[in-house]
Order: structure tokens, then C-alpha cells, then sequence
């Protein structure tokens, strides 16, 4: 490789990082802060069982949203290769043929939601009254999960051509928004309701925002039957059938641990494994975000590599590295030490004794998948995709064996055991992401990439 293709690679990197890694901490500090006001809000109204109901409502969302298939991790990689070219129409052809490919799924993936309505409602062992909550609004949230798809789909499309920072100020406005709506419904009398109005709403903010962006920089056309490419498809599902094998198992983590607590201990527990979990990686989000462009940094670059950029890669990966365990550990520490306070600051009146307790598992849990960042984002940019579906089948197989053989031998569960089975995947999945980042450069075998 030339000294001037390394420069313009050695600067799309640093770029890249700076411009992204900016907006990405900045909205995530702002997520935050509207996640600390929303949690309070919610309870106040809802309780904790009735906001249990949309956890688990929100489960069945996260399920539906299986129907991506990797389709947008494929957006995000071939988006930035075709505009790293500046080739317009590659792109037309191939953002065209994933969203007539979302749309079929989404149709298919609806129809099953709603044939299987009751079985799914089943399997959490409500009440009376909140199985006929759930069973009620199940296909308004079938629904929503099938649009989140597509807005997601343009977030991706944005972020292919660089511009993460507007991905990541729109989704936090989205955020703030969804808030206010769900505050002001809320205090209207609207129960439950308002989540689900208030989700849309943002939802709907995000992809006219998404769509108004991408329009600005390109003039891509979306819906012109002739950009439909069978090829295309194929290389689509390619990349993202791979990605999609792993994240499917991941999706599962969650959704898994809420119904074990749901049918072994009631639905205000799930509520605390959600708000522990959840909060836990708000905190995460806050150096996660900033770590995002890497991979389509990476992808734009192209897979033939010399090996002096390959070395940078990896010094680039040991600095971030270095600085999640400085300004991350250093972060994770202090919410342990003073969780108990700032809780009982934050939720007041609606503040139980179990919730500092399982919020400093989770934010050791989360804290360990961090640390695998940087690696995750590397293996995925440049194709590696075996090495993240092992690290998946980790992580999430360890998680429901752990978690199931802890209940058959004890004969009981609850959120801090499961806390504990998360962090000793987590920690197992972590380090083979980073052994297999760190050693990718030195293996002698053809790399497995995505061509």
C-alpha cells in the first residue's frame, strides 16, 4: 500500500473517531439524564407491576425486531464501502433491495405475532388482569416493532455515510420527545397507553429526520422498482444472515431472564431486572457510543490491508481500550460506592432495598462487555464474523445454562443470581474478542471476509 493510500486511511480513522466519538458521548450523557427523569415519571404513574407489563411488553417488541436478520449491519458496511467509492447507484440498489426485503419480513414476521398472540402471553404467567393487558395491546406493539425496522434502516443508511453524529442527535431528541408525550399522556389519566403513543411519536421523529439528512447529503431514491437486485440481496444476506446468527442469540439473553423471573418470583422483580439492566447500560452507552464509527471506519477502508495499517488498528484498539478501563472503571466504580444514595435521590418514594443491589451486579456485567468493544467493532468491520458469533454463542448458550442449572439445583432464582450468571458469560465472551482481535493479524490461515 502506498504512503498516500495510508495517510487518507490513517485520516478517515482519526476523523472518523473524533467527529462521532464527540456527538456519540455527548447524546449519550443526554439519554441519561432523560432516562433518570423518565424512571421516576413512569413509576409514579404506573407502579412498579403495571410498568413490569411494559417491560415485558417491550420483550416482545425486542423479539419482533428479530426480523432485521443483520439487514441493518449490512446497510451500515456496504453504504460505507459504496460511498467511500462515491458510488451513488451501488448504493441506491442495495439500500432499495434491503427495505423491500424488511418489508416482506415485517409482514410475515406480524402475521405470526398475531396467530400466536396467546401462547406468547402464556408464557409469562400473568395475572388475569395483566395477561388481558398485554394480550390487548400486543398488536399495536407488533405493529410499532415492525416500523422500528425500517426506521432503523435509515439510521443505518446514515451512519454507512459517515455521519454517526446526526444518527446520534436525532435518536436523543427522539428520546426527549418520547418523554415529554409519554409525561404529559400520563398525567392526562392514559395509564400504559401513553408508552406505546409515546413511542411512535419518536419513532416517526426519527425517520423523517433520518430520511431529511440522507436526502441532504445524497440524492438517493428509495423506491425505484428497477434498483431491486437479486445479487445484491444475496450479498445482503450474506453479511447480515451472519450477523443476525449471532445477535439473534443475544436478543435472547434478556427476553430469557425476564421470563424465569416472571414465572419463578412475580412481575415487580422483572421490573427490577429490567430498570438494573437497562440503567446499567445507559452508563454503558455513555463510552460505547463513541466507540460506534469504528466499524464503519473500518469497512470504508476495504479488505486488502497492508500490514502497517493492520498494526494500527490494533495500537488504535489498545488506547481505547486503555481509556474505557481509566475513564469507564473509573465511572462504574463511583455509581457502585454511591448507588444506594443516588437511587434512593432518584426514585424517592418508589425506591425498593433489592435495586442498588442489583444494579451494581448489572454494572459489573456491562462493564465487562465494554471492554469487548473495541474488538466487536474491529472483528465486524473487517468481515471476521466467525470469531463474533462464537463470542455470541458464549455469552448467551453460558447464560441459559448457567442460569437454568442454578434453579434446578437450588430450586429457586432471583435477579442477583441471574446477575451473576451474566457476568461470568460476559467476562468469557469478552476475552475471546479481544484474543481474537489481538491475533487477527498475526494468523497465517485466509481471513474469513465478507466479499
Amino acid at each position: 500500500m502506498s504512503n498516500k493510500a495510508a495517510s487518507i486511511i490513517r485520516k478517515i480513522l482519526s476523523s472518523q473517531l473524533r467527529i462521532n466519538m464527540v456527538s456519540g458521548v455527548v447524546t449519550a450523557g443526554l439519554n441519561t439524564m432523560v432516562l433518570a427523569i423518565a424512571y421516576p415519571v413512569y413509576l409514579h404513574f404506573l407502579g412498579w407491576e403495571t410498568y413490569g407489563v411494559w417491560v415485558i411488553l417491550a420483550t416482545v417488541l425486542t423479539f419482533a425486531q428479530l426480523g432485521d436478520i443483520g439487514i441493518s449491519q449490512s446497510i451500515i458496511k456496504l453504504v460505507a464501502e459504496g460511498y467511500g467509492r462515491g458510488d451513488i447507484e451501488d448504493i441506491q440498489r442495495y439500500v432499495t433491495t434491503a427495505l423491500a426485503m424488511l418489508c416482506l419480513i415485517g409482514a410475515v414476521i406480524l402475521v405470526i405475532i398475531l396467530v400466536l398472540r396467546d401462547p406468547i402471553v402464556d408464557i409469562f404467567k400473568l395475572s388475569d388482569e395483566n395477561a388481558k393487558l398485554v394480550s390487548w395491546l400486543l398488536p399495536y406493539i407488533s405493529i410499532l416493532s415492525i416500523y422500528v425496522l425500517m426506521v432503523q434502516a435509515f439510521n443505518s443508511i446514515l451512519s454507512g455515510m459517515g455521519r454517526m453524529d446526526l444518527v446520534n442527535y436525532i435518536q436523543s431528541i427522539g428520546r426527549m420527545l418520547s418523554v415529554v408525550v409519554v409525561t404529559i399522556l400520563l398525567y392526562s389519566g392514559l395509564g400504559i397507553v401513553s408508552l406505546l403513543i409515546g413511542s411512535a411519536i419518536s419513532y416517526l421523529f426519527i425517520h423523517t429526520a433520518s430520511l431529511i439528512c440522507i436526502r441532504q447529503i445524497a440524492k438517493i431514491h428509495f423506491m425505484r422498482i428497477r434498483n431491486l437486485d437479486f445479487q445484491r440481496a444475496k450479498r445482503i444476506f450474506h453479511f447480515g444472515g451472519a450477523v443476525f446468527s449471532g445477535s439473534i442469540l443475544n436478543m435472547f439473553v434478556g427476553p430469557f431472564n425476564k421470563m424465569m423471573l416472571s414465572r419463578y418470583t412475580d412481575v415487580s422483580m422483572v421490573a427490577v431486572y429490567g430498570m438494573a439492566f437497562d440503567a446499567s447500560m445507559q452508563v454503558r452507552s455513555l463510552i460505547e457510543a463513541g466507540l460506534r464509527p469504528l466499524m464503519p471506519a473500518v469497512s470504508r477502508i476495504g479488505v486488502d490491508l497492508s500490514r502497517e495499517i493492520k498494526n494500527k488498528i490494533s495500537q488504535m484498539n489498545t488506547r481505547l481500550l486503555k481509556l474505557i478501563f481509566l475513564f469507564g472503571g473509573s465511572l462504574y466504580c463511583v455509581l457502585a460506592i454511591f448507588s444506594p444514595l443516588l437511587l434512593k435521590l432518584w426514585l424517592r418514594d418508589k425506591f425498593i432495598e433489592s435495586l442498588p443491589g442489583a444494579f451494581r451486579i448489572m454494572l459489573a456485567a456491562t462493564f465487562l462487555t465494554l471492554l469487548g468493544l473495541p474488538a466487536y467493532h474491529t472483528i465486524v468491520g473487517l468481515g471476521r464474523l466467525r470469531a463474533f458469533i462464537t463470542a455470541t454463542v458464549i455469552s448467551t448458550i453460558g447464560n441459559f445454562v448457567l442460569v437454568t442449572a442454578y434453579y434446578r439445583l437450588t430450586g429457586h432464582i432471583s435477579v442477583y443470581s441471574v446477575g451473576l450468571c451474566l457476568i461470568i458469560c460476559f467476562a468469557a465472551s469478552t476475552i475471546y474478542l479481544i484474543y481474537k482481535a489481538y491475533c487477527w493479524k498475526e494468523q497465517n490461515e485466509k481471513t474469513k471476509r465478507f466479499k
